[in-house]
């Protein structure tokens, strides 16, 4: 990865943007909380579900719905004869504490099998301090672990550039690592290894990756979810 391009770009990019333009921010969160699903038919209500709870990068802003990683990964699964349903519940903007609250209404509607959390790079882009994200992740895991008890949970890890401090990139870099250790969790180390700070695998804005980037993203998530099926199984 190109790290001092990274830096450079979410330096230029970040003013204005968490994780989208501030004025889609803001027209995003006050809608209320949706969970991109479809009429399930009989046979898919009987698949084990994957759901994947994030922000914009989850989303797959800019694109397709298709396109988005949850979306390639879904296809893999099809293509490997693997009977899982994919919701992507991915919401433009969302920090660890706007997730943490919408998380309850997802899990009142969604039963859950493999649950991948994919949160806190608006956070670090926000300068919420390490110790809030940390708890808000914390408390995502728990109430997870308390409705779905048998769930396998991923925790996807974010990166920050040092705009606000080499101290602050580092210590936010540690949340990750120390969340899914503590909560014996399986752990992504960085969800954008080799997307991030690539012109060509990112959207203009610099931060969304493309959907050739979105592929990218794809093989690193099954490279920790795919072990996980196998013992579902």
């Amino acid at each position: 990865m190109r790290f001092a391009a990274f830096v450079f770009i979410w330096l230029t990019a970040s003013i204005g943007f968490s994780c989208q333009t501030s004025t889609e921010q803001t027209s995003t969160e006050t809608d209320a909380p949706t969970v991109e699903t479809k009429t399930a038919t009989e046979e898919e209500t009987d698949k084990p579900v994957i759901l994947f709870f994030g922000n914009s990068l989850t989303a797959g802003y800019g694109l397709d719905p298709s396109e988005a990683f949850s979306a390639v990964i879904e296809r893999k699964l099809d293509s490997l004869g693997l009977t899982y349903q994919v919701v992507n519940a991915g919401l433009s903007g969302e920090t660890t504490a706007s997730g943490n609250t919408r998380l309850d209404w997802v899990l009142e509607r969604q039963p859950v099998d493999i649950f991948v959390l994919e949160l806190g790079a608006n956070d670090g882009l926000r300068g919420i301090s390490p110790e809030e994200t940390h708890k808000n992740l914390n408390a995502m895991i728990d109430k997870v672990q308390e409705t779905y008890p048998e769930a396998q949970i991923i925790l996807s890890g974010m990166m920050v550039p040092p705009n606000m401090g080499s101290e602050y990139a580092a210590e936010f870099q540690k949340i990750f690592p120390k969340v899914a250790e503590n909560q014996e969790v399986a752990l992504i180390p960085f969800l954008l290894e080799g997307v991030a700070g690539e012109p060509e695998l990112n959207l203009p804005d610099g931060i969304h990756p493309t959907a050739e980037g979105h592929q990218i993203v794809a093989n690193i998530v099954w490279e920790v979810l795919h072990p996980l099926l196998e013992k579902d199984s």
